[in-house]
């Protein structure tokens, strides 16, 4: 695979974008984002799995259940989630829906709606309206970028990334967009991710690899340890290419390729966590399984006192092994083994067999202060491995969500 110089959600063929400033954000930032594809998608999907989630997941499920070979557009907005806002809620997305069919000449069932920002607020709809008509008025290829920073919230900055693969029957793109900074702990998959590909490929096959490609990336990240109701990522493929994913070669490379853009952007977004100053990598092995290994990994990156010592740069690794101890996992705490590091000089062991090691404190201390490190925890309990993404806790991040609508 190779990657795509600012490439984007619209590099792949066929797929065109459009944005428009609503003023649902403050004035004068775009907040409303058009994909549109010049032929029909398979279309795949994957939703948080709170019980509370916002209308726009509610139709797409619905669109989904009823057409997942003729989709042709996302319209997207920020700065209001639409979530806990009843039946009026159901009809703005179907609304926006139809708003979208209307200007692009497609039908309302062929459009997927995103909605992110704050909850329990109904959507302006005459601003809607006017933001998806001027954004359909401008359909380019080159919108992609300014796509992605149109689904901002309390992001710093777009994400947007593109590459290519090279198949049995040629060369395909994959391009993607999402957004992320806060209420990031997804349990699927506020984040939004949209995906596109000019690849042929069947439905049912879409939808497999996507949670493949999501439970290895979105589902191994945390800023907060907060779920959204709003969390969605979309897979579009319109076949432009028409290079078909369906022998097995050409399956796993794509894949591959899928899993490696979807893990990318799953870092930017933890890289951009609200008030985030540090980036950590946390290994799990030695577990009963993966899935045991993925607990204990998750647990220890959403401990509050873990991260606010990944926030002091603190050495306190004890922390660490209290947080895996409590993610109800059955290890023998004396085989333990702990290490931490960083890519340039390699890793410092502080702990074997459950015990601290005769390691310096200021060896560890400077490991923590680094902004990118990685902590690599063995329970010595079988073969069961994962890793997480993580971000320290600041003063900064309860700032933003202690002001966040004022």
């Amino acid at each position: 695979m190779e990657l795509i110089r600012e490439g984007s959600v619209t590099t792949p063929a066929g797929f065109v974008a459009g944005t428009a400033a609503c003023n649902i954000k403050k004035p004068g930032l775009l907040d409303l984002a058009l994909l549109y594809s010049q032929v029909d998608c398979a279309a795949a999907a994957v939703f948080t799995r709170s019980q509370v989630v916002a209308a726009p997941v509610i139709v797409d499920r619905e669109t989904l259940s009823s057409n997942n070979e003729r989709i042709r557009a996302v319209v997207a907005n920020s700065g209001n989630a639409n979530a806990c806002t009843g039946l009026p809620g159901l009809n703005n997305t179907r609304q926006m829906q139809r708003a979208a069919a209307s200007a692009l000449d497609c039908e309302p069932g062929q459009v997927l709606v995103l909605s992110t920002g704050v909850i329990g607020v109904q959507l302006p709809m005459d601003k809607i309206a006017a933001g998806i008509s001027e954004a359909s008025s401008d359909l380019r290829q080159e919108n992609g970028q300014l796509a992605a920073r149109a689904i901002m919230t309390t992001d710093t900055h777009a994400k947007y990334l593109a590459l290519k693969v090279e198949l049995l029957g040629g060369i395909v793109t994959i391009g993607g967009m999402a957004k992320g900074a806060g209420m990031i702990h997804p349990n699927m998959a506020t984040l939004l991710g949209v995906f596109t590909t000019d690849a042929a490929i069947a439905p049912d096959l879409l939808d497999q690899m996507l949670h493949t490609a999501v439970d290895q990336s979105f589902n191994c990240i945390s800023i907060d340890g907060d779920t959204s109701t709003n969390d969605t990522v979309l897979l579009l493929a319109n076949g432009s290419s028409s290079i078909p994913v369906a022998d097995r070669e050409s399956i796993t490379k794509f894949q591959e390729a899928l899993t490696s853009i979807c893990i990318d952007l799953a870092k930017m977004i933890v890289r951009d966590g609200e008030g985030a100053g540090k980036f950590v990598e946390i290994q799990v092995s030695g577990a009963p399984d993966d899935a045991a290994a993925h607990t204990v990994a998750t647990t220890i990156a959403t401990s509050p006192l873990v991260k606010t010592a990944f926030a002091g740069s603190d050495a306190n690794w004890g922390r660490i092994l209290a947080a895996a101890g409590r993610a109800g996992i059955v290890f023998d705490q004396h085989q333990t083994a702990l290490w931490i590091g960083v890519q340039a000089a390699g890793e410092l062991q502080l702990v074997a067999q459950g015990t601290p090691l005769d390691y310096q404190e200021k060896d560890a201390a400077a490991i923590f202060a680094e902004p990118e490190f990685k902590v690599l925890l063995n329970l010595g309990a079988g073969q069961g491995a994962a890793t997480m993404w993580t971000s320290d806790l600041t003063h900064e991040y309860v700032s933003i969500n202690a002001d966040y609508r004022t």
